[in-house]
């Protein structure tokens, strides 16, 4: 079994200043700001931490980018003491086994392998593996702009007991000024939450463990399966606090992830709606849930892509038909928590 190596144990102090300028940079500057410490805000200073900190990428499907964002990651000048990915993927490319196996043997990182993909099952094990006191989980397609790492441990030391959650620019926003308001997680203000998104966020894992992990009910394309654990997380009296400068560049890849369940818009299968009813049943009061169950179907259908593509309609209806009743199935038996200690996966190595 191969460990992590450590290679960074520092925490970012400051008094939590807005993300310098609204403009975002190109895609040849975010990588040379994820391997460079110039591009550390001034308000930024590094010194020792004792709080270790793992990054978990799960991962589905990804080849050349998952080395690519495992590489960037690792040049960051504040890192991650180790970083495990757990691969669901069932066959890679020669190329990225090689490039997985040389990393695992240098110590560079950890690789878990689960037979079966699951996003909350995938993080769940992440969670049991995980050596660190924090897990920053991230998406396995991004850059890390250089502050990514010093920031989530510094919002841990400035809000202690608070699920951090990071900066997310999508490519639909590079180059271009991002508002502040009405609240994204593309904006430059820190401020309280209520909810994060799965692909950069950091929380103590005793924490998380202590509320179950993530619900292994979220199947496929697992929406809303963050919302959920926030629900849970908030309902326990903690908060969530975003920090924009723990900024990740999601490059949304084509292939692979979630996109290996289809589009959402083009689909008759119900990867993509099982997740919002699941979540209904699970976080909201009796009339209110009935309400989603009853209006969700009829306002999936009410949008540009069906005005102009109306025999997607019908197909999209039954999609979410056949995700409400999944939904229903799933919920009847309760949640699917995590119990007990690390299983069903294998470490490579």
């Amino acid at each position: 079994m191969h460990c992590g190596v450590a290679v960074g144990c520092a925490l970012a102090t400051y008094d939590e200043p807005m993300v310098p300028g609204a403009a975002v940079v190109s895609r040849s500057t975010m990588l040379a700001s994820s391997v460079s410490s110039a591009f550390l805000p001034s308000a930024v200073t590094v010194r020792a931490a004792a709080t270790t900190l793992s990054v978990v990428i799960p991962t589905y499907r990804r080849e050349r980018i998952l080395i690519e964002t495992i590489d960037a990651l690792r040049a960051l000048p504040v890192a991650p003491d180790e970083i495990l990915i757990v691969d669901q993927t069932e066959r890679h490319e020669a190329t990225t086994v090689a490039a997985l196996d040389e990393r695992v043997a240098s110590g560079a990182v950890r690789c878990l392998h689960l037979d079966t993909p699951s996003i909350p099952r995938a993080m769940n094990q992440g969670l049991l593996h995980a050596r660190g006191e924090v897990v920053l989980f991230l998406d396995d397609d991004l850059l890390p702009d250089a502050t990514l790492i010093a920031a989530h441990r510094a919002a841990h030391a400035a809000h202690p007991g608070a699920l951090i959650a990071g900066r997310v620019l999508q490519p639909w926003h590079e180059g271009k000024a991002v508002p502040d308001a009405p609240f994204s997680f593309a904006c430059t203000v820190p401020q309280d939450v209520t909810e994060f998104m799965g692909g950069n966020f950091s929380v103590a894992r005793a924490a998380a463990l202590a509320l179950g992990g993530f619900d292994e009910n979220f199947v496929k394309v697992a929406y809303r399966f963050e919302a959920e654990f926030a629900h849970r997380w908030r309902v326990a009296g903690h908060t969530i606090r975003f920090q924009p400068l723990a900024t990740i560049h999601h490059l949304k890849v084509a292939a692979g992830g979630t996109r290996a369940h289809g589009l959402l818009l083009t689909t008759m299968a119900p990867a993509h709606s099982v997740g919002t009813y699941y979540f209904a049943l699970r976080t909201m009061a009796p009339l209110r849930c009935l309400a989603e169950y009853l209006w969700r179907p009829f306002r999936s259908v009410a949008t540009r892509h069906h005005l102009r593509r109306p025999w997607w309609i019908i197909p999209s209806f039954i999609a979410e038909l056949r995700g409400a009743a999944w939904a229903l199935r799933l919920n009847r038996h309760g949640p699917r928590l995590l119990v007990g200690s690390a299983t069903g996966g294998h470490e490579r190595g």
